[in-house]
């Protein structure tokens, strides 16, 4: 069980349980969650709901971020790429996430780079896939999100220079 002020992952959001109710519906214990980038929500999740999970650990996002080069892309023609994007969007695993993020970003550097349009779904899903990853190494590193992402950058590069 959370307490009031523990930071939780519900959702793919990274939410602040700011109460508990007991016997608050149909007699079943609820958290009321706000979820750190849209304070004007309030969730009420039963205390016993499953897709609630521990925010992650300093030395977590560490070795995330320190494994980032070995995580492959996504290898798949380019009629299924979206689907692959859903599937791994829905599993939104830390590796998951940063597949999404690799691939895309390379696919759109090779097109801006053959001076060509950027895909639109590429951007949605690069985008949707920095935002959970991004939010919740944020709220863990006590970072705003765009110095986040530049930490992220920096320690990804200081990786590919000791390769």
């Amino acid at each position: 069980m959370y307490n009031i002020g523990d930071l939780v992952v519900y959702q793919k959001k990274v939410c602040k349980i700011k109460d508990i109710k007991e016997k608050f519906i149909n007699e079943n214990d609820y958290y009321i969650l706000e979820p750190l980038n849209d304070t004007s929500l309030k969730l009420n999740v039963p205390t016993n709901n499953k897709s609630i999970r521990n925010i992650i650990t300093k030395e977590d996002v560490n070795n995330i971020i320190h494994n980032i080069t070995s995580i492959n892309t996504i290898d798949i023609d380019e009629k299924n790429i979206e689907y692959e994007y859903k599937k791994l969007l829905n599993n939104a695993t830390h590796e998951d996430l940063i597949k999404i993020i690799k691939t895309t970003y390379l696919r759109n550097k090779d097109r801006i780079d053959n001076k060509r349009k950027i895909s639109d779904k590429d951007k949605t899903y690069f985008d949707l896939a920095e935002k959970y990853l991004y939010t919740e190494f944020a709220a863990v590193l006590n970072m705003s999100y765009d110095d986040t992402k530049t930490y992220v950058i920096k320690e990804v590069e200081k990786e590919l220079k000791n390769v």
